[in-house]
């Protein structure tokens, strides 16, 4: 934070950063934030009693985002992030009118960014789950930044039960890449777009396999790591970075406090997986919504 930046009044720079997804693949956006602001705190919910988000109406799924970032303003944040794809598509304005002085970010628009960015010729390959898919979320998001991209999506569920298993590499998982990415890459020309984009935050656990399959070059965004950049840019404009929040301070690192809606042994076994560390049930905060 530099001399002439001060935190907003209502939001102290000390409060933790609130996080939520529908359950685990989160976790994965929590990661990543934890390696850009390793001194900052951080909430985390997962609303694992009503996942999957992708199955349910639009409205739906902005009205449960309405009540679990209400867990989570409560206990205190300064920043909200909407670390889901489908939440992100459809709760961002609810959020921002319910919450007008806490900053929100969701998961699409940095991705949208960086790859609009990284994509010299315009050719943008998206794979993410059929919902985002269909409701076209990254597709609007890249056309208001680049209107003349080439655009090419495919939805990959069952990317999301091999991550949800732990199974990140292997022949099963390569066979299942191989069948969703050679038909992607064929929509380009000479079978290249300039960039893929990960458009769960299930897929970036297995980001190695997906890079077999992609020919020499091309660009793999993660939309767990452009969110945590965008979060980091967003606390320092608005002044809100925690004292010794910088990387290269030497505070102590920050603390994560865990909630979830159901569940909490499952939660722990599979948010190892995403989170790269282990998790214990007893680290887990069980809420009724």
């Amino acid at each position: 934070m530099t001399a002439d930046q001060k935190p907003t009044a209502s939001l102290p720079a000390s409060l933790p950063i609130g996080v939520f997804d529908s359950g685990v693949g989160g976790l994965t956006v929590l990661r990543a934030l934890k390696m850009a602001l390793p001194r900052e705190d951080f909430l985390y919910l997962g609303d694992t009693a009503r996942l999957p988000y992708g199955t349910k109406s639009g409205a739906t799924v902005a009205r449960y985002a309405l009540q679990t970032t209400k867990v989570l303003v409560d206990q205190g944040v300064k920043l909200l992030v909407v670390a889901c794809n489908t939440a992100s598509a459809v709760s961002l304005p609810g959020l921002t009118q319910a919450y007008p002085n806490i900053p929100v970010v969701g998961v699409i628009e940095p991705g949208a960014r960086a790859c609009a960015q990284k994509a010299p010729h315009g050719r943008i390959a998206v794979i993410a789950t059929g919902s985002t898919v269909r409701g076209a979320a990254y597709q609007t998001a890249i056309l208001r930044l680049r209107p003349e991209a080439t655009i090419a999506t495919r939805p990959a569920q069952l990317f999301v039960a091999l991550a949800e298993e732990g199974w990140t590499d292997g022949p099963e998982v390569e066979a299942v890449a191989k069948r969703y990415l050679a038909p992607l890459m064929a929509e380009f020309p000479e079978n290249r777009p300039d960039c893929l984009v990960l458009g769960c935050t299930h897929f970036p656990v297995l980001a190695e396999a997906i890079r077999k399959f992609l020919p020499e070059g091309v660009c793999l965004v993660d939309s767990a790591e452009t969110t945590a950049e965008s979060v980091a840019a967003e606390l320092a404009r608005r002044g809100l970075l925690k004292p010794g929040g910088a990387p290269g301070d030497s505070q102590t690192e920050g603390r994560v406090r865990f909630f979830a809606t159901d569940d909490p042994e499952r939660f722990a076994k599979v948010g190892e997986i995403f989170l790269g560390q282990p998790l214990s049930p007893a680290d887990i905060t069980l809420v009724d919504l």
